[in-house]
């Protein structure tokens, strides 16, 4: 039987995160500070943190915050909602599958960015160009996910269903939807890393506003200091997200959920 860990060795879980940042502030701030590289190369975390106090206080910031993840969680809904009632329709009626299952398999393949050509030159740079990509990014991992979680349901709870005479229907979400919860969290807490890069690919490209375009524009009019604080947000945003699914998994799951991320 595992013992719970001591408070002594949930201090030192907590302190090791901050010890590896510490090094890396100490390393990058002594590189910067003894001309290893260039400050235009490799501005110092001092430079930094005052280009990112700077554009907080501003407001310039928290409005690309604002509008890259307005997109993301835009394309992220639209993608989990076709994942799921596509993945549902695959478990509920096997024989639709053949329809569209090889077009899917095709564009799994189809790196999401390189649609971008083609979609400017059908929508222009509006906002239907980053939603595609943000569900052609997110879109795949959510629905391989969630097929997973329906196909490997104990087969006795399904006949048990079938022997009260549950419908197909009510099977589906008094037996499969529970059982398969985990594995659909798994697949959302994956699709939205995948929504976050594609955002900021997109908006690099197609976009006059959001994260990625604020890296793109800063790195155009030579601030290197600003292109760090674009990079350090996305994945301060990224992983309070990411770390928000964990919890949820956790919190509803257990162990049973772990999946070495957390």
């Amino acid at each position: 039987m595992n013992q719970p860990p001591s408070p002594r060795s949930r201090k030192w879980e907590w302190v090791k995160p901050w010890i590896g940042i510490v090094v890396v502030l100490v390393i990058w701030t002594a590189v910067s500070n003894l001309g290893i590289l260039n400050t235009y190369v490799l501005p110092s975390p001092q430079q930094c943190y005052k280009a990112f106090r700077k554009m907080l206080l501003s407001g310039e910031l928290g409005r690309d915050i604002l509008i890259s993840f307005q997109r993301v969680l835009r394309g992220f809904s639209i993608a989990f909602l076709l994942a799921f009632l596509i993945g549902a329709l695959k478990i509920l009626v096997p024989a639709s599958a053949g329809f569209y299952e090889h077009i899917i398999q095709f564009f799994r393949n189809v790196p999401p960015l390189s649609m971008i050509p083609l979609l400017i030159l059908w929508c222009g740079i509006r906002e239907t160009t980053k939603t595609v990509i943000i569900v052609l990014a997110s879109f795949f991992p959510m629905y391989l996910s969630i097929v997973k979680g329906f196909t490997q349901v104990d087969p006795g709870l399904i006949e048990v269903g079938k022997t009260f005479r549950f419908s197909a229907w009510k099977r589906f979400y008094r037996i499969l939807l529970p059982s398969a919860l985990s594995d659909i969290l798994v697949g959302m807490r994956t699709g939205l890393g995948y929504a976050w890069r594609a955002i900021i690919g997109a908006e690099m490209i197609a976009a006059s506003t959001g994260l990625g375009h604020l890296i793109l524009f800063s790195q155009q009019t030579s601030r290197t200091d600003k292109v760090i604080v674009g990079i350090f947000v996305i994945g301060t945003v990224g992983y309070v997200t990411d770390r928000l699914f964990g919890f949820l998994i956790r919190k509803f799951f257990g162990r049973t959920a772990r999946n070495g991320w957390d």
